[in-house]
């Protein structure tokens, strides 16, 4: 079998049902495991990754209202990767190329391969689309082991923060220029971490924020992890784009509760690292319960 992936997530859930061998052609963005980087890539964005947030945001705010999509496919170089199998998505558009543009693609195709697209919007979709990965893929036992693994891990943290008499008030911002926060799995992420997210939405998409929003949402902690950044980046940002004036405030402020984190790794892409983002979730909120995070996922700010 042959596959390109159009997404990291997929490409990442691929890998750990084995099925890593037969990827052919992943995303621009695809650099999970390692290997993945090595193979050619598909899309180009239409926007500059290393502009400012607030350019970011208005790069991708004009091309969607436009009615464009934000990454071009490689239409002659998918056609000739030749696969029996494309993994893409139809949940958020910023996050990889467009059906539309994926059906113009494979206009160029004698023979249509499959297209599996993954829409998850809570961790047990996520880990749905890993059984159905590696049935189609051909690993149909390695990924019902993977999501059944990666499901008892959460529900043990879950099960232990479940009679906790104190859940801290999470914000967990998703761009910081202008603000945003998390939502699809991400409230559901901290909850099972024990905590309580105080303006996402579950199985929402993630949506603007006003300054007031922030500073009336009392928060206990503020977890930094915009969609699309390593800790390095993240890190970074937050020295550039400060929180709301008066964000002082806040008890995250002043106990010290600000965290940017490694959201490629463990928050943004819906793959099986995101057990090991409630793993570090709960390190974050009740570190006497759980001790240990990811190494290298997360920084004080």
């Amino acid at each position: 079998m042959r596959i390109c992936s159009l997404l990291p997530s997929a490409t990442e859930i691929a890998y750990a049902v084995g099925a890593g061998d037969s990827i052919v052609g992943v995303s621009h963005e695809c650099d999970f495991p390692a290997d993945a980087a090595t193979k050619p890539s598909l899309l180009r964005s239409r926007v500059d990754p290393v502009a400012a947030p607030a350019e970011i945001d208005r790069q991708v705010t004009e091309i969607i209202r436009r009615g464009e999509s934000i990454y071009a496919v490689d239409a002659e170089l998918l056609r000739s990767l030749s696969p029996d199998l494309i993994l893409t998505q139809d949940l958020c558009h910023v996050c990889a190329a467009s059906p539309d543009d994926l059906a113009t693609a494979l206009t160029r195709f004698d023979s249509q391969p499959e297209v599996l697209s993954l829409t998850p919007r809570s961790l047990l979709e996520v880990w749905d689309n890993v059984r159905t990965v590696g049935q189609a893929t051909g690993h149909e036992r390695e990924g019902d082991a993977l999501a059944a693994g990666l499901a008892r891990r959460v529900a043990a943290i879950a099960e232990k923060t479940a009679t906790l008499s104190t859940r801290p008030r999470v914000l967990c911002l998703e761009w910081l220029d202008p603000y945003y926060v998390g939502g699809h799995w991400i409230p559901e992420m901290v909850s099972k971490a024990g905590g309580e997210d105080v303006l996402g939405r579950f199985r929402e998409p993630s949506f603007r924020v006003s300054a007031e929003q922030i500073l009336d949402s009392r928060a206990d902690m503020i977890v930094i992890m915009p969609c699309g950044y390593n800790l390095a980046r993240a890190t970074a940002e937050c020295s550039v784009n400060a929180l709301p004036y008066g964000a002082e405030i806040l008890p995250a402020n002043r106990n010290h509760q600000i965290y940017a984190v490694d959201a490629n790794a463990y928050f943004s892409r819906p793959g099986p690292r995101l057990a090991d983002g409630v793993a570090l979730l709960a390190h974050l909120l009740h570190p006497d319960l759980f001790p240990f995070a990811p190494a290298n996922s997360f920084a004080p700010v």
